[in-house]
Order: C-alpha cells, then structure tokens, then sequence
C-alpha cells in the first residue's frame, strides 16, 4: 500500500540517492582518466559503502505516516538508522579483508557522500 503522506519524503529520498550515484559516478570517472583504476576502485567503493546503507534507511524511514502511525514512524525511523549504522560497518569490515584499497581516495568519497545529505536540501525544492 502507498501511503500519500509519505510521498514527497520519498521523492526527495530519491532524488538524493540518485544524485549521490551520479557525483560518485562522474568522480570515480574522473578520477580514473587522472590516477588510474586503482584509485578510481577505491573511490567508487567508498562512495558505494555510504550510499547502500542510506537506500536502506530511506526504505525503513519513509514506510509509514499519520498520526494513527506515530509510534510506527517512530520505530521504523530509529530501526532503520540502526540497520544503516550496522549495515555500513559490515560494509568496511569486508571491504577492509577483501578489497585492497587506497585510503585516501576511499576516505574522500566516503566522507563525501555521508556529507551530501547535508547539502542536497539545498539544491532540490521539496
């Protein structure tokens, strides 16, 4: 069931994912034409590492609304911020023991995509 409450918040939740892809995507591009694949595998992982946990997190905070649902939002928002934080943390634990990655670059895109959530209200009108 679709809930209309919900349907703005989940508009800009896409909105935000979709351009947190695509700034990762075109810097891990330019950063490949730059530095190499190396660095570009990095980058693009990092990025990946944060925006996979907030999909999940906009999944779980956007799934109920209304006043009837007050203790459902509730729930669902503060179980969807566990599952992210949980989510992420295994996310760099196996990509530490798997992946060989340049932290420098890796770093940067992780720090920036956790900073785009920030930054994005301002640029899409909700």
């Amino acid at each position: 069931m679709n809930n209309t409450l919900t349907a703005v918040g989940q508009k800009f939740a896409r909105q935000q994912i979709v351009f947190m892809v695509a700034v990762v995507l075109f810097l891990t591009l330019v950063i490949y034409f730059i530095w190499g694949w190396a660095i570009a595998k990095s980058a693009v992982i990092g990025g990946f590492i944060a925006i996979i946990p907030n999909m999940l997190f906009a999944y779980k905070a956007f799934k109920y609304a209304g006043a009837q649902s007050s203790r459902k939002v509730v729930d669902s928002f503060f179980s969807g911020v566990k599952l992210k934080v949980a989510l992420m943390a295994l996310l760099l634990a196996l990509a530490f023991k798997f992946i060989v990655l340049v932290p420098m670059p890796f770093f940067a895109m992780f720090s920036l995509v956790l900073f785009m959530p920030a930054v994005t209200p301002h640029l899409f009108k909700h």
